[in-house]
C-alpha cells in the first residue's frame, strides 16, 4: 500500500502538483516510517514549492535512515545555498562528492558554492570536472552550462587576489575571457593556454572565437598548419571576422603563401580599415614577395594611425634597407628601438641593435646612434642616475681594458640583466 502512495506522489510532482504530491508522500510515511526514499521525495516536493526550510528537514530524515544516500546530501546541500547557509551546503556537497566521485552536478553545485564564498580558482575548478563528467555523459547542455560558468569566472582570477571574498563579483565577457587566454599565451604559457581552448572545443565545437583564439597560440608555438586549419574552421563559422582574416594572413605569409595572405588581409582592411596590425601584416607579405615601395607605403599607413608602433618602424627600417635607403632605415630601426625601450621590450630592443649592427659598415653614423642607444638603455636601468651607470662603465674599463664604449655599455647591461634575473 505505502508504493502505491509512494508512486502517485511520483506522478503528481512530475506533473508539478506539490501539493498532491505532498499529501501522498505523507500517507507512504505514515505506513512505513522509516521510507527513505519518501522523506526523500516529500523533501524535493516541498523545495520545488519554495518551503525550504520543511526541504531541509525532510533531507535530514532520509539521512537518518540512510546516512550514505548521494541524493540526500545533495538535495540537503542545494536547499542550504538557497537558504545561504553556504558552509552548510559546502560541507553537504563534498559528503556527496566523497561518496561518489564521478557525481558530475555535485562538482557543479559546490562551483555554484565557491563562487559565491568567493573562491574563484576553486570555482572554475569544480566547474571544469563537472564539465568533464557531464561530457563524458554526453550532457552537453550541462556541459555547456558549466562552460558559461568558467568563461564569466576566469576573467576574475586576479582581482580575486586582491579584493575580499563577494558574491556579487562582475560578470567579464567570453571576449575578455579569450582575451586572459591570450595574455598567458604571451607570457609563455602557451601549453596552458591551449589546453584550456581544447577544453572550451570539447565542450562547444561550434565557438569560431575559440578556434581563432586557438590558431593565434598555435602561432605562437610555430604550428603554422595547425593554425590555418583553425582559422579556416573559424571563418566556416563566421566569415565576417576581420581578426579571423587577419591572423590567417599572417600565418599563410609564413608558410610562403603571400599571394593568400594579401588576399585575407585586403579583406581584413575592407572590415576594418584603421586597423594598423593589418597593415603592418601586409607590408611584410608585400616585403617578401619583393613589393618594397609597397611594403614602405603600408608601414607609413599603420604609423599615421599608430605613431608609437615600434614594429612599423622596424619593418618599414628592414625595407628601406632592402633598397638600400640606409639613412632612413637606420632612422627607423632608432625609433623602433626608443620605443621599444620604453615599452622595457627588451628582446625586440636587442633584435633592432643588431639589425642596427649590420648596417654599421654602410653608413658611419650608425655607430654613434647605437651607441646612444644602448646608453639610453643602461640609464633607464639605472633610474637614471647617470653617475651610477658611469661608476660600472669604470669598474668594467679597470678589468677589462681597451674595449670599446659600446663593448663597456653591452657589457655593463648584460651584468645588470643577469643579476636581476631579465
Amino acid at each position: 500500500m505505502n508504493e502505491e502512495f509512494y508512486n502517485r506522489g511520483l506522478s503528481k510532482a512530475k506533473q508539478k502538483d506539490y501539493a498532491g504530491a505532498i499529501e501522498e508522500f505523507n500517507q507512504a510515511i505514515q505506513l512505513t516510517p522509516y521510507f527513505t526514499e519518501a522523506y526523500l521525495q516529500r523533501g524535493l516536493a516541498y523545495y520545488d514549492s519554495g518551503v525550504i526550510l520543511k526541504a531541509v528537514s525532510d533531507y535530514t530524515e532520509a539521512l537518518k535512515l540512510n546516512p550514505e544516500s548521494v541524493e540526500a546530501y545533495y538535495c540537503r546541500a542545494l536547499a542550504r545555498l538557497a537558504l545561504k547557509n553556504l558552509p552548510g551546503a559546502l560541507e553537504d556537497v563534498e559528503r556527496a562528492i566523497r561518496f561518489n566521485l564521478n557525481y558530475a552536478a555535485a562538482y557543479q553545485l559546490r562551483g555554484m558554492v565557491r563562487r559565491k564564498q568567493g573562491y574563484i580558482q576553486d570555482a572554475i575548478a569544480n566547474f571544469k570536472k563537472a564539465a568533464g563528467l557531464y561530457l563524458e555523459q554526453q550532457d552537453k547542455e550541462n556541459c555547456r552550462l558549466c562552460l558559461e560558468q568558467i568563461k564569466q569566472l576566469q576573467p576574475q582570477e586576479l582581482r580575486a587576489i586582491q579584493q575580499s571574498p563577494s558574491a556579487n563579483a562582475p560578470i567579464l565577457s567570453t571576449k575578455e575571457y579569450f582575451t586572459q587566454l591570450l595574455e598567458k599565451a604571451e607570457k609563455g604559457d602557451t601549453q596552458e593556454a591551449l589546453a584550456d581552448l581544447n577544453w572550451v572545443l570539447k565542450a562547444d565545437p561550434q565557438d569560431a572565437q575559440a578556434y581563432c583564439c586557438r590558431g593565434v597560440v598555435r602561432c605562437k608555438m610555430g604550428n603554422y598548419r595547425e593554425a590555418l586549419a583553425d582559422f579556416n574552421q573559424a571563418l566556416r563559422l563566421n566569415f565576417q571576422d576581420a581578426t579571423v582574416y587577419r591572423n590567417r594572413g599572417k600565418a599563410r605569409s609564413v608558410l610562403g603563401d603571400h599571394q593568400g595572405a594579401i588576399a585575407d588581409l585586403n579583406q581584413a582592411l575592407q572590415m576594418q580599415p584603421e586597423d594598423a596590425l593589418v597593415y603592418v601584416a601586409r607590408g611584410n607579405a608585400y616585403r617578401a614577395t619583393g613589393n618594397y615601395l609597397g611594403a614602405i607605403q603600408d608601414y607609413t599607413q599603420a604609423l599615421q594611425i599608430n605613431p608609437d608602433d615600434a614594429q612599423a618602424y622596424y619593418n618599414r627600417g628592414i625595407a628601406y634597407s632592402c633598397i638600400e635607403e640606409m639613412q632612413n632605415a637606420v632612422e627607423n630601426y632608432q625609433r623602433a628601438a626608443s620605443i621599444f625601450c620604453e615599452q622595457e621590450d627588451w628582446v625586440n630592443y636587442q633584435q633592432v641593435l643588431s639589425s642596427l649592427e649590420k648596417i654599421q659598415k654602410f653608413n658611419p653614423e650608425s655607430k654613434k646612434q647605437n651607441y646612444n642607444l644602448l646608453r639610453q638603455r643602461l640609464l633607464r636601468m639605472v633610474g637614471g642616475y647617470w653617475e651610477i651607470a658611469e661608476r660600472l662603465i669604470e669598474q668594467k674599463q679597470d678589468y677589462y681594458p681597451g674595449m670599446s664604449d659600446e663593448w663597456y655599455l653591452q657589457k655593463v647591461i648584460d651584468d645588470l640583466e643577469r643579476d636581476r634575473g631579465i
